[in-house]
Order: C-alpha cells, then sequence, then structure tokens
C-alpha cells in the first residue's frame, strides 16, 4: 500500500523571523503524533527557487501518514499546524501518492519501495528528489545548479519549481509539478543537460545519500 503524503507550502509576509527560528525547534511540537511515519521542515532557496540564498519567506513542510485520518486529524489540531496556520500568510497542501521511489533519506525510503497504485494518466504529477551532497564535491554541484534551474524552467509542462533542503548548501532536495507523465518523461529522456547532471552525479559520485519519488496529486488547494 502507498504512503500517505501531505506536502505543505507556507508563505509569510510577516513573522518571517518566527518562520526561520522554526527549522531549529520544529521537531519538539512533533513527538509522538499519532500516524505521523516521516517528516521535515524544509528550507527554500530564493530567486527562481535554486539559488544560494534563502527565500526566507517560504517553507515547506513533508509529511508521510499511515493513513489519510492522521493526516486530516493533524492539520485539523495539532499544536504545530495552529502555529502556522497562525503565522503564516498563505498555505497550500499537495496530497500525494507516490507510485515510484527509488533511494533513501536519513538510512530510510520514506515512501516506500512496493506499490500496489493503479496507473493514472490523467493526473498531474509531482516529483521530488533529495540528495546529501559530498563536502568534497560541493562546488561541482552549485556549479552545475544555473543550467538546471534554466533548463527546468523552459521544460514543457512545468508549472511550479522549487529548490528545498534541510542544511544549506550539503542536504538539497527539489519539489517540482508537471501536467502530466508524458511531460516528465519528455524532460526527463530528452533534456541534453539534464541528461548530462545525472551522469556527472554518477560518474563522479557527488551525492552520499539520494532519494527520487514521483507521486500522484490528489488534491492541491490553499488552506489559507
Amino acid at each position: 500500500m502507498a504512503a500517505v503524503v501531505n506536502f505543505y507550502v507556507f508563505k509569510f509576509q510577516k513573522n518571517k523571523f518566527w518562520a526561520f527560528s522554526q527549522m531549529g525547534i520544529y521537531k519538539k511540537y512533533l513527538k509522538n503524533v499519532r500516524g505521523l511515519k516521516f517528516f521535515r521542515l524544509l528550507g527554500t532557496g530564493g530567486k527562481t527557487g535554486f539559488g544560494l540564498y534563502p527565500d526566507f519567506k517560504t517553507y515547506c513542510f513533508l509529511s508521510v501518514w499511515e493513513d489519510v485520518d492522521y493526516a486530516n486529524h493533524f492539520t485539523r489540531k495539532s499544536d504545530f499546524f495552529s502555529k502556522y496556520f497562525k503565522k503564516a500568510n498563505t498555505i497550500r497542501v499537495l496530497s500525494l501518492t507516490p507510485f515510484q521511489s527509488i533511494g533513501k533519506w536519513g538510512g530510510i525510503n520514506p515512501f516506500s519501495d512496493n506499490f500496489d497504485v493503479p496507473k493514472l494518466n490523467d493526473l498531474k504529477i509531482a516529483i521530488l528528489t533529495r540528495a546529501r551532497i559530498s563536502p568534497v564535491k560541493i562546488f561541482r554541484f552549485w556549479r552545475s545548479i544555473p543550467k538546471a534551474s534554466n533548463e527546468i524552467s523552459n521544460a514543457k509542462g512545468v508549472y511550479f519549481y522549487k529548490g528545498i533542503g534541510e542544511i544549506p548548501f550539503l542536504e538539497q532536495a527539489t519539489i517540482s509539478l508537471w501536467h502530466s507523465i508524458e511531460d516528465v518523461k519528455e524532460f526527463a529522456y530528452k533534456s541534453d543537460v539534464h541528461k548530462s547532471i545525472i551522469r556527472k552525479t554518477k560518474n563522479e559520485r557527488w551525492y552520499l545519500e539520494e532519494l527520487f519519488c514521483r507521486f500522484y496529486i490528489n488534491k492541491d488547494y490553499y488552506l489559507k
């Protein structure tokens, strides 16, 4: 059975210092939350989403649940979420169903690698990539970012993308939203820049740990 995944995007106009401060203390609000299997609060990159300078107005929360009832209860009742509801200007929610997941995040695959999910060509797609970068390869990684950012911004079918991460420079991820799985495949298999970067990451061993996951987007909506 596929995991239940909610991905939240919090936007702030005020309370930016409060939002930044949560990066160091948020885990204390999430101890013993029923049904919560995996979670990460993530900062984001500035400019087009992949800049070195952080975007202090935007934060993301990735959560993986045993079932949808636990996820919904958390959104309605948790102390953690009530604080963000009061402080954030907007809250976007992506309800996701993973259908392909390869690799590990913190030593595990939080989305599983054994799916019994039907193929659904009519749903929009989310792609999550995450990597822990080798310190000795960090300059090569960041030199590739401008080309990667430009390539995805011009890709057919992508309508949202953002660089996200846990630890600046070293633990990085991306989230991108696509109109169809065909658009995803066209970018993955036909973009020379994308294929070149993928080859370099493998041949030069840029990453100490990495994960790639594709999701169906069940719902994409704003709570406020």
